[in-house]
């Protein structure tokens, strides 16, 4: 018969995938910059003379990986990455805290 897990063996799984997880997207973020600065600057010194830098081609490979990272973020981290729920909070605790100096008291 199979032995039932407890909470706190729960608890290490989740955490353990969640750290698996946020490292996966860490170093994704890694690889996009090292490989698109690589490709765009090898695109530019790669140049001959009278062709343009600031093309489509250039930026292709960057932009559309960059949707993938977007959406990798997503995944990893929720959508109220940028402005999550305790950002408000967190915010109008530090501006109620902030000392309101004005020039002519």
């Amino acid at each position: 018969m199979e032995r039932l897990k407890t909470l706190e063996e729960l608890r290490l799984e989740r955490a353990t995938k969640r750290v698996k997880e946020i490292k996966g997207f860490y170093n994704h973020l890694i690889t996009y910059l090292l490989v698109n600065t690589f490709l765009v600057l090898s695109n530019y010194f790669g140049l001959d003379e009278g062709e343009t830098f600031l093309t489509f081609s250039t930026f292709s490979v960057p932009f559309f990986w960059g949707i993938g990272l977007f959406f990798h973020v997503l995944n990893v981290f929720g959508r109220n990455v940028f402005l999550g729920p305790d950002w408000e909070e967190k915010k109008i605790k530090e501006l109620m805290e902030k000392k309101h100096e004005t020039r002519w008291e």
